[in-house]
């Protein structure tokens, strides 16, 4: 096979897995999984396996969207129950919220990726609720009042994380063309 034809194919092979795992990135994003890692990783192996195609410099961009997204999901939640008057320890009590609430909303709410939002978005406010009142001992309102913000913390991080995803999905695919 001549160099250009051998080099058309394996472009469009980079193409079609960044496709792909683009595509995956999005459902695991939304089924709160790490969604911008799995497409760094793809595309560190694309990159390892055809230098040429995938450059270090597309692979640190999807890294450093990875991290943005990361940071603002860490702080949406937290900021979120912060604004509306939750302590730290409520904050924490957000991100673990979250992550407890994305696993129930999977397995009690039967419907499909919406269980997993949202459990996420209630287990957030729940989770700031429950530290607020039980360890900060805040009053109701105060706790309802941080639960709330992690609530709307974590509904906000969730559109931010899909929309850096689909960039970096989108960016993966175009790095195999340019």
């Amino acid at each position: 096979m001549p160099g250009g034809l051998l080099v058309m194919w394996e472009m469009w092979v980079i193409a079609l897995i960044a496709l792909t795992t683009g595509l995956a990135g999005i459902v695991m994003v939304v089924l709160a999984l790490p969604g911008i890692w799995f497409m760094v990783l793809a595309s560190g192996l694309c990159m390892w396996w055809q230098p040429d195609i995938i450059s270090v410099k597309a692979v640190v961009t999807l890294a450093v969207l990875g991290i943005i997204s990361e940071a603002t999901d860490i702080v949406a939640s937290a900021a979120g129950a912060k604004k509306l008057g939750g302590s730290k320890r409520g904050a924490v009590g957000a991100i673990i919220g979250t992550m407890l609430g994305a696993i129930f909303g999977t397995v009690f709410i039967p419907i499909p990726i919406l269980g997993t939002i949202l459990g996420g978005i209630l287990g957030a406010g729940a989770g700031a609720l429950m530290v607020e009142r039980g360890i900060v001992k805040m009053t109701w309102t105060d706790s309802l009042k941080s639960g709330g913000g992690a609530a709307i913390g974590r509904t906000v991080s969730i559109f931010v994380k899909l929309g850096l995803t689909i960039v970096a999905g989108l960016f993966f695919v175009t790095a195999a063309f340019v």
